[in-house]
C-alpha cells in the first residue's frame, strides 16, 4: 500500500493543530508511525486519502455500530439539515431521543442531552455532588471518562496509551477530591469508603472497561459497587457512553442486571454525530437548572441534526430482531480466530461486539494485567493488520469494534490476515 498523500496530509497538518491531529491516539504515537488520513466511508469499510481500503474495526471508535453512511441514518440527516442546523432552543426531537433512551434504558427516567460523553460525564458527577452534598467521588485506575480537569486522573484510552494518566494544566485542586480504586478489586473501593466515612458523592465507572482494552467485570463486582454506594448514601453512575446500545438497548445495566442511579451516554445515540447525555432517578436529575440548584448548559445540546441520526440509530437497533445476536456471534468468532492463530502469546477479552486482543500470556482482568501487555507486539500486528486492508485501533488499550455491516466475506478476509501475520 502506499500512503503518501497521508503523510503529505500530517506534514501539513502539524503546522496548524497540535501535534498534526485533534485527538492524541489519532496520532499514531502508540504504533509507530505517521497516521492514516480517512477520506470517506461506507457500510463496514473505510477509505484513506490514498485510495487504499479497510474493513474498519474502529467505526469512529463505537457510534457506527450499523455501519458507516446508513441509508435510513443519513437521510434523517439530510431531511434535519434541509430544515435547519441549529436553533439553540427546544425542538421535538429532543424529547423523542429522550423518550426512546427510557423506553430502552429505564434507569433514565430522567436525562440531559449534551454535545459529548466528557460533558456527560463531568455533568453527572456534578448532579450526584448536589444531589449528596459530598465532594469526593471513586473512580477507577485505567477507567476514561473523559478529559475534564476532576476526571483526568489515572485515566485509560488516550492518556493511557501516551504515558500521561495526569495532565499538566490540571490545578491540584480539581483533582483532590478524585479517589482512585482498582478496577475488578473489590477491597480497594471499601477501603476507600472506610478512610472517607460521609465524603463520597459517587461512584463513577464503566460496567465493562473499554478504555485500557476491553476488560470485563469479574463476577460480583458491579453488584459489589451497587451495593456498597447503598450503604453508604453514595450514587453509582454508570459511564455507557461505549457500552450503552452497544451491548445491548439496555446496555451493560441490563446485561448484568445492576441499575445504576446515574448513567451517562454517547457515540451511540448521536449516530455518527456529536452528542452525549446523562440522567437517572428524578429526584437526581430535578435538581438540575433550571428545576434545580445544579447549573449546566449548552447551545448545541440537543442539536436538532445530531438527535435526529440519533434517533433513526436506535430505532433501527430497537425493530431488527436478531441484530445483537448477530454482533455478538461476528465478535465471538473473530475472537476464536485470533485464539486459535496465535495461541498462548495473546489474551482476547470480548464480549457481544467488543473485543481487545492483548499481547500477553496472562489473564487480562484489571489495570495491571492490562498494562503488562506487549505494546511492541502490538505495534507489529497493527501494522501487519494495515497492510493486508484490517483498520484497527492505532493503540494496545483501545477497543475493537464490530458493526452490522460486518458480514461474512469481512470476517473471512480479516481472519485470513490474522493467520498470516500467526506465521511471520
Amino acid at each position: 500500500m502506499r500512503f503518501a498523500k497521508s503523510e503529505e496530509l500530517f506534514e501539513q497538518s502539524k503546522r496548524r493543530i497540535p501535534g498534526g491531529v485533534n485527538s492524541p491516539v489519532r496520532a499514531y504515537q502508540a504504533v509507530h508511525r505517521h497516521p492514516v488520513f480517512i477520506d470517506r466511508a461506507a457500510g463496514a469499510y473505510i477509505c484513506d486519502a490514498d485510495g487504499n481500503s479497510y474493513v474498519d474495526y474502529v467505526c469512529s471508535w463505537g457510534p457506527c455500530i450499523l455501519g458507516h453512511a446508513h441509508p435510513a441514518v443519513v437521510a434523517a440527516v439530510q431531511e434535519a439539515c434541509a430544515r435547519g442546523l441549529t436553533y439553540g432552543a427546544p425542538t421535538a426531537g429532543e424529547l423523542a431521543l429522550a423518550e426512546l433512551i427510557y423506553e430502552c434504558m429505564p434507569s433514565m427516567e430522567v436525562s440531559r442531552l449534551v454535545s459529548s460523553g466528557t460533558e456527560a460525564v463531568m455533568s453527572a458527577v456534578r448532579a450526584a455532588r448536589g444531589f449528596t452534598g459530598r465532594d469526593k467521588i471513586i473512580k477507577f485506575r485505567g477507567c476514561y471518562h473523559g478529559h475534564s480537569d476532576g476526571l483526568l486522573v489515572r485515566a485509560g484510552s488516550g492518556a493511557l496509551t501516551q504515558s500521561a494518566p495526569d495532565s499538566m494544566g490540571v490545578p491540584a485542586d480539581y483533582t483532590k477530591h478524585t479517589l482512585i480504586a482498582e478496577y475488578n478489586h473489590p477491597e480497594t473501593v471499601r477501603e476507600l469508603f472506610e478512610k472517607n466515612p460521609g465524603e463520597i458523592a459517587a461512584v463513577v465507572v464503566e460496567p465493562v472497561a473499554a478504555n485500557m482494552g476491553v476488560v470485563l467485570p469479574e463476577p460480583g463486582f458491579l453488584e459489589f459497587l451497587r451495593g456498597i454506594t447503598k450503604d453508604r448514601g453514595a450514587l453509582l453512575i454508570f459511564d455507557e457512553v461505549i457500552t450503552g446500545f452497544r451491548l445491548g438497548l439496555g446496555g451493560a445495566q441490563e446485561l448484568f442486571g445492576v441499575k445504576p442511579d446515574l448513567t451517562t451516554l454517547g457515540k451511540i445515540i448521536g449516530g455518527g454525530m456529536p452528542v452525549g447525555a446523562y440522567g437517572g432517578r428524578k429526584e437526581i436529575m430535578d435538581l438540575v437548572a433550571p428545576v434545580g440548584p445544579v447549573y449546566q448548559a449548552g447551545t448545541l445540546s440537543g442539536n436538532p441534526v445530531a438527535t435526529a441520526a440519533g434517533i433513526a440509530t436506535i430505532k433501527i437497533l430497537r425493530d431488527t430482531p436478531g441484530l445483537y445476536e448477530k454482533l455478538a456471534a461476528y465478535g465471538g468468532r473473530m475472537a476464536g480466530c485470533v485464539r486459535e492463530s496465535l495461541g498462548a502469546s495473546v489474551c482476547v477479552n470480548q464480549i457481544g461486539s467488543l473485543l481487545c486482543v492483548f499481547f500477553t500470556g496472562e489473564r487480562v482482568t484489571d489495570y495491571e494485567s492490562a498494562t503488562a501487555s506487549d505494546v511492541s507486539a502490538y505495534a507489529h500486528y497493527f501494522n501487519y493488520m494495515l497492510e493486508q486492508g484490517i483498520y484497527l485501533a492505532p493503540s494496545q488499550y483501545e477497543a475493537m469494534f464490530v458493526s452490522a455491516a460486518h458480514g461474512e466475506e469481512e470476517f473471512e478476509k480479516t481472519c485470513a490476515a490474522v493467520k498470516g501475520f500467526a506465521q511471520i
